[in-house]
């Protein structure tokens, strides 16, 4: 697991420290990333907020987007159902 945001590097770091994040969470500061996922905003310069689940082979298998992305469930649920299909 790990998160990204378009916030800078520094920015990212004290909001993980704030949070006890212990996942890595990397900065897409040139916003490729978010634009690449469809996610970006470029009217505002922000990516909206999402949750990919992504595969072993680099395949998404679920999309949370929006409010949804705030909770951690169905990104936990569709992993538990990836480790299921061997």
């Amino acid at each position: 697991m790990l998160g990204i945001s378009v916030d800078s590097f520094a920015a990212n770091k004290r909001f993980a420290q704030d949070l006890g994040v212990t996942f890595p969470l990397l900065s897409d500061f040139h916003r490729k990333v978010s634009k690449a996922y469809g996610v970006l905003d470029e009217e505002y310069g922000f990516a909206r907020r999402a949750t990919f689940v992504i595969d072993k082979q680099g395949i998404i298998r679920h999309i949370e987007l929006g409010r949804s992305a705030i909770d951690p469930s169905g990104a936990y649920q569709a992993c538990s159902v990836l480790a299921g299909k061997k």
